[in-house]
């Protein structure tokens, strides 16, 4: 049996979730597959920052669902998809927390991407209000 276990972040694992301010673009097979200036940017731990992006901003015409699935004590349990772009494809390359645990709620309807399954996440800054 699965260890379900629900962990409370703290001072030996904190998990922040911020917005992010920048635009965040994921591509693949050359695609635009997501672009939004509504981010999130989880950091966990000693673990790289993860971009999660809303399901309004990016194109679910191109994912697949998966039977694949993951259990975090933190965040809860994992659903995943593939990319499905012409005759390219990316395994459980995009993942997301549909029923997240309270310390992360925030991520709900977000999704993630794997940075070695895509060509490229990228932060573009927003220029300054008023800047050309």
């Amino acid at each position: 049996m699965l260890d379900k276990s629900i962990k409370i972040p703290g001072p030996d694992h904190p998990i922040t979730v911020e917005h992010n301010p920048c635009r965040v673009v994921v591509t693949f097979g050359g695609r635009t597959i997501a672009d939004s200036r509504n981010a999130l940017t989880l950091r966990e731990a000693s673990y790289p920052p993860v971009h999660y992006i809303p399901r309004r901003d990016v194109d679910m015409t191109l994912l697949q669902r998966t039977d694949h699935r993951t259990h975090c004590p933190y965040k809860g349990d994992a659903s995943y998809y593939s990319i499905a772009l012409g005759g390219e494809r990316s395994e459980n390359a995009v993942w997301t927390y549909e029923a997240p645990h309270a310390a992360v709620s925030n991520i709900k309807d977000y999704l993630a991407f794997y940075p070695d399954r895509v060509d490229v996440i990228e932060e573009m800054a927003s220029p300054e209000p008023g800047a050309f």
